[in-house]
């Protein structure tokens, strides 16, 4: 791998119930530090299990998936040491009800003694100022709108210094109305130079903010290419009536 590549994804096949649901089918994809790739597709695509993939949490059924030069399907590779460099956001936030904001974002950092108490409140509250919500340290998740649940997330991601960011459907749980908080502080992200792998279904988000747009169908990567061909010169057959149906 080159110094530059962060991710690698070499022939991956993810299949269930013995090889009669495949899921992911040859899937091959390089993302380099610094790039922002949106996954875009119909439901069932394989979207979110390619991402998912990438941290070991859909583990292939073969296939290597290299991170930082590690193959994470080798054997013998701690894994969980490998997903502290990869911060992960859910569609449904997973923050832990019964926990403050605060002691959702420290609690990772702390337990894995990764940095005392100490200095993982005083990042919380910085990263908690950042996104103009230092009021809601000590509020529980449940006091808090789906907008601000997924910035903390995004938050208590970042509180862990990641090499990557991977987002899968981050705004598809939330209120119209809630959507652009999120999407901005995802765009500040890449706009500060994060590595993000992002599965969405918002399209001008994807045109605006990617480097690259991956469009997937049946387990399958058919085109990879700048937003602008994917998305204003599709080659694709099925990517072409795909985008006849959103824009």
């Amino acid at each position: 791998m080159t110094k530059n590549k962060l991710i690698s994804v070499r022939d991956v096949y993810k299949e269930y119930n013995n090889g009669q649901v495949v899921a992911l089918s040859g899937c091959n994809i390089d993302v380099e530090r610094g790039e922002v790739v949106v996954i875009i597709g119909p439901s069932g695509s394989g979207k979110s299990t390619l991402l998912r993939s990438l941290n070991m949490l859909e583990p292939p059924t073969r296939g290597e998936i290299y991170f930082d030069g590690v193959n994470l399907a080798g054997r013998d590779v701690n894994v969980d040491l490998h997903r502290r460099k990869m911060g992960m956001v859910f569609q449904h936030f997973n923050l832990f009800p019964h926990k403050t904001v605060l002691q959702n974002i420290t609690l990772a950092p702390v337990r894995l003694k990764l940095r005392p108490q100490k200095e993982a409140t005083a990042d919380a509250m910085r990263l908690l100022g950042r996104i103009g919500l230092s009021d809601k340290a000590n509020e529980y998740p449940a006091m808090l709108s789906g907008g601000q649940k997924q910035r903390i997330a995004i938050i208590r991601a970042l509180a862990m210094n990641p090499e990557v960011m991977l987002f899968d459907e981050p705004t598809s749980a939330l209120d119209p109305e809630m959507v652009g908080e999120v999407l901005d502080l995802m765009q500040e992200l890449a706009e500060g130079g994060m590595t993000m792998i992002i599965v969405t279904h918002e399209m001008g988000f994807a045109k605006e903010v990617a480097s690259r747009a991956v469009f997937m169908d049946g387990g399958a990567i058919l085109e990879d290419d700048t937003p602008t061909n994917v998305f204003e010169h599709p080659r694709n057959d099925r990517l072409k009536d795909f985008l006849s149906k959103l824009l």
